[in-house]
């Protein structure tokens, strides 16, 4: 999983334009960055443009997927990741990027001065770029999942793995000195009850 690119875009002309941008395409030769940067810029670019104000959504090109979050400011957050990188994340991540965005320039007075040749640099696009590489370590809700999964696997061992080697549960049912022997003839009937019902 991998975020190659990040960047904040203004859609509110036409053509859209990025205002400020960051990139890791350590991935790639050193030969190959310059066009695969200029490729990314056109693509966030062009999908961003394409997206409605107030609008989400995901676009995919050859091994790479754009997520675009566009604001009805006319502000547009953009993050191009590899086909495995999860998308609530992405587009967790789109959202951030405008609101870092808009804490240095909280209006679209200062953000339109920006000219279209010269993208800003933020610096905590560079921060959240690398912070997001991990996406289970960056999103609460991921790590939440990955901490529940963990514990679903431990949850659904069964009694009979807990049990000693050569060891029953009959057995320890009989055995037992905290069991009333209610409680020893409840559990050999709903066992008697439950063997007659059981699916092949």
């Amino acid at each position: 999983m991998k975020v190659y690119f990040v960047a904040v875009a203004r859609t509110d002309v036409k053509p859209a334009y990025i205002l400020s941008k960051s990139s890791d395409l350590s991935s790639f030769s050193f030969f190959q960055r310059s066009s695969i940067q200029d490729f990314m810029s056109f693509f966030a670019c062009t999908v961003a443009e394409r997206t409605q104000a107030g609008q989400r959504q995901a676009v995919e090109e050859n091994n790479y997927i754009a997520y675009v979050y566009n604001r009805n400011d006319g502000l547009s957050g953009i993050v191009i990741t590899d086909l495995e990188y999860p998308s609530r994340v992405a587009l967790s991540l789109a959202s951030r990027l405008i609101e870092e965005f808009s804490i240095n320039y909280n209006n679209s007075t200062s953000w339109s001065k920006i000219s279209s040749s010269s993208p800003v640099e933020i610096a905590s696009f560079s921060k959240l770029l690398s912070e997001y590489q991990n996406p289970k370590q960056a999103d609460v809700i991921m790590n939440v999942q990955q901490e529940l999964d963990e514990t679903k696997v431990v949850l659904h061992k069964t009694i009979e793995s807990l049990l000693e080697r050569g060891e029953r549960l009959d057995t320890l049912v009989e055995k037992s000195n905290q069991l009333s022997d209610q409680s020893k003839m409840f559990y050999k009937t709903a066992k008697k009850t439950n063997s007659c019902c059981s699916l092949m």
